[in-house]
């Protein structure tokens, strides 16, 4: 096992991973950027380090620097997180050279499934399904247009690195087919310095689905379940829930044959996510996230199991845990941001003048905030997620709508709002959204 453990990452999920660290005997270092330094990774780790000025660029995606802080702190393993490097291959293989561990995927692993073009030809390879679309990347327009028509409209045009909604365009017509390719293209470039498209057949009421996978250095891959992420603006997740209310036993089943067999194929090992579309009794490989989600907690909580120890643990090379408990019972997340929902989501940094997180049976709370906190405006907004487990998925609703209404944060807008709304819908409530629900539920109830 790791003696010390750095994590590469800030925000909730630094402190997620020291608490998980500090139950294994591991002793962690976090890094911050100068706008980090009251945050509370940086207060309960047992060593902390200034890798920069605010600036991502200058902080936390500055692979020099993060190494420099491993190697002068003495970590054997740098654990990502998500977001930042959690999924960039370069990072992964200098950690490599440097024989320090990375906490996730290979290299090469995660090269084959962050394009998202070659992952395509990858699941095809191991008999996972995948939605109609093109054979690899797009040369220009003129071939987009030639398989849009082949496909038949409305189609999707697709960044073949990177994720997040980035660089993706619903095209219904040929008409606009130039237009959104050039703005495709050129979002594509500037997010991730790399514009290469590709395109897929458009679901218009597709479910957004994922099964939480952990692979071991032996072969085995195991599967807990699955989590409904339909709830989305622009591609952003917004409430998740596990189990699915609208997925049978039997597609379940066959998800979960899915996510193994697109592990195997690529000798998956650690904490991983396929993701899936489901239009019906139908299901079509997405992407793959070669991390640990923002969403992982509602996994463990059906599950019981603590996701990120068991991560550790896979990359130290352990064996697969023995005597799996099954899912029982509901768990709702919600992501509460730090935005203003009513004026296009607008971000909202700033100081925290009041932090009053819900308690009581059935309820987590993961945050880094606190009264005083200043949410700095170099970062995600994301300021906590709320997390509800009942019985059953009633139980855990009501919980929910119970603990929003306790959660109290002044100083900043966010979203705790937007969500109390969502779980006064009666749709929400009877589980009957997709992937669009929101942004329709949005315009609908605009002021």
């Amino acid at each position: 096992m790791f003696d010390k453990i750095l994590i590469a990452n800030r925000g909730e999920i630094a402190l997620r991973i020291i608490r998980a660290c500090r139950e294994m005997g591991i002793q962690t270092v976090a890094v911050f950027s100068q706008a980090d330094a009251d945050s509370l990774h940086v207060r309960f780790a047992d060593e902390a380090v200034c890798i920069g000025p605010p600036s991502s660029r200058d902080s936390y995606l500055n692979i020099p620097r993060l190494i420099g802080a491993a190697e002068v702190t003495g970590a054997d393993a740098i654990h990502p997180g998500y977001g930042f490097l959690a999924e960039n291959a370069q990072f992964a293989e200098i950690c490599e050279d440097s024989d320090i561990t990375f906490i996730g995927a290979s290299a090469d692993v995660i090269s084959r499934m962050g394009n998202k073009a070659l992952a395509r030809q990858t699941m095809i390879e191991a008999g996972v399904p995948i939605i109609h679309g093109s054979d690899g990347i797009l040369d220009n327009e003129t071939v987009a247009l030639d398989w849009a028509r082949r496909i038949g409209f409305p189609v999707i045009l697709k960044a073949s690195s990177g994720g997040g909604g980035k660089g993706m365009r619903i095209v219904r017509n040929a008409d606009e087919l130039s237009r959104l390719f050039a703005m495709a293209k050129v979002e594509a470039e500037t997010a991730f310095s790399d514009g290469d498209l590709y395109l897929e057949r458009y679901l218009e009421h597709p479910r957004h689905i994922e099964i939480q996978i952990m692979g071991y250095n032996d072969g085995t891959i195991l599967t807990f379940g699955e989590r409904d992420c339909s709830i989305q603006r622009r591609h952003q997740k917004l409430i998740e829930e596990s189990p699915s209310p609208m997925i049978t036993p039997e597609l379940r089943s066959e998800l979960s044959k899915a996510a193994v067999l697109g592990a195997k194929a690529v000798n998956y090992v650690g904490a991983g996510t396929f993701e899936f579309l489901v239009e019906g009794d139908d299901f079509f490989f997405m992407e793959m996230n070669t991390r640990i989600q923002v969403e992982h907690t509602i996994s463990e909580q059906v599950f019981r199991i603590d996701l990120l120890v068991e991560q550790i643990k896979a990359s130290a090379g352990a064996k697969p845990i023995e005597n799996l408990y099954q899912s029982e019972g509901h768990a709702i997340e919600c992501r509460i941001n730090a935005e203003n929902p009513d004026k296009g989501f607008v971000p909202s940094p700033g100081q925290i003048s009041a932090f009053h997180v819900p308690g009581g049976l059935g309820i987590r709370v993961d945050t880094h905030a606190y009264s005083g906190y200043v949410i700095p405006p170099f970062y995600d907004s994301l300021i906590a997620k709320l997390i509800a487990f009942g019985n059953d998925r009633q139980q855990a609703m009501n919980r929910m709508s119970r603990a929003l209404s306790e959660f109290i944060i002044e100083g900043v807008d966010t979203t705790i709002s937007l969500h109390q709304r969502l779980f006064a819908d009666k749709n929400i409530l009877a589980g009957k959204y997709d992937t669009n629900y929101l942004e329709q539920f949005l315009s609908d109830n605009s002021n």
